[in-house]
């Protein structure tokens, strides 16, 4: 095997590089990111990704394209979809150009180590790639070691980036900053509620409850089996449900976020946001952590979130506990992630 792969940045192929070598696998390094800005942001990556691969001996090759120009325009008009539908495909669709042509017969790329990215839209891409160019896309779910990568990087000193990589991932990361903590609308409150409450009220309200957290999870059987020891929080606009999360305890250490869901009329409004930091507060004086289950489009919400620790795959979860199909928008789950928050972290202000 002949291996180009792909690199974003030096910190991303730490663990890459040393999971591939693991497997006997000695990888070429290419530096194709015409998505990155600006260009002092573009120069210390892969100035960074210079000294790293001189450093441990590996073979690199750098494409120069800085490309601000072209990117702005092929994205303007879809900025919500910039990643899937430009900024990941013309970089795999160069790695793989360059490796058709230069006598590799497999490429792959770090940004499978991303939990911000969307990684089966990467493996689709790189696939279809791989057809177009009669080569070998390998596929590899590097996030396990993403935590431990990001450590060593540190300690080598490498330079650490602080968004994905182009102007308007920057720029949502301060719009993050500055809406960190917002505060509720007039008329809004928490309303933390036990499960013996629930149990007491009358049908019609316990119906309420179930049938919003069937639109997060669709089995009733489930839902009603960890609301037996689970706790409800509703977030409620004067009489309505805005948004609504149980969560139940795990161990000493541990509790679980076992659903969350913003009724529709609520959405994209950060409510869920706002849930999550509320239960956060809420256990982090008598829990050390917060565990998530989740589904492969929704681990980029949450590691935002602050769960950020890879834990664990269930493969087939949702084969193996469902009588139907389960479909997260365009994407058939299978598998179950699980990603844990720190709850002693200090968050920044």
């Amino acid at each position: 095997m002949k291996l180009l792969l792909h690199t974003c940045c030096a910190p991303c192929s730490v663990y890459c590089i040393k999971s591939l070598r693991g497997e006997d696998i000695e990888p070429t390094v290419y530096w194709y990111n015409p998505n990155i800005h600006p260009y002092m942001e573009y120069k210390a990556r892969r100035d960074a990704l210079k000294q790293y691969t001189e450093s441990i001996g590996v073979q690199a090759i750098f494409e120069e394209d800085y490309g601000l120009r072209e990117f702005c325009k092929n994205v303007i008009n879809d900025l919500e979809n910039r990643c899937s539908k430009y900024c990941y495909k013309i970089r795999l669709e160069q790695t793989a150009k360059f490796a058709k042509e230069n006598g590799y017969d497999t490429f792959s790329t770090t940004l499978l180590i991303s939990p911000y990215q969307q990684h089966e839209v990467l493996k689709q891409l790189g696939e279809e790639v791989a057809k177009k160019y009669d080569l070998t896309f390998l596929y590899r779910d590097f996030r396990p070691g993403f935590r431990e990568g990001q450590k060593e990087a540190r300690e080598l000193g490498l330079y650490m980036q602080k968004y994905c990589g182009c102007v308007f991932s920057e720029e949502q990361i301060f719009i993050t900053r500055t809406n960190t903590k917002p505060n509720l609308p007039e008329g809004f409150e928490f309303l933390p509620v036990k499960r013996n409450i629930i149990i007491n009220k009358e049908k019609n309200d316990k119906n309420q409850y179930i049938g919003l957290l069937l639109e997060a999870d669709p089995s009733e059987k489930m839902i009603e089996k960890y609301l037996i020891d689970g706790e409800v929080f509703v977030l409620r606009y004067k009489d309505d449900v805005a948004c609504i999360a149980v969560v139940t305890k795990l161990d000493n250490d541990t509790v679980e976020l076992k659903n969350i869901v913003t009724k529709e009329e609520f959405r994209g409004k950060g409510y869920a946001k706002k849930m999550i930091k509320y239960l956060a507060d809420n256990y982090k004086q008598r829990y050390k952590k917060m565990l998530v289950g989740t589904t492969e489009n929704n681990i980029p919400f949450y590691v935002k979130q602050g769960f950020d620790r890879y834990e664990k795959t269930i493969k087939n979860f949702f084969i193996d506990n469902y009588d139907k199909e389960i479909w997260d928008e365009d994407l058939k789950c299978t598998d179950i992630y699980y990603y844990s928050k720190n709850l002693k972290k200090k968050e920044n202000s």
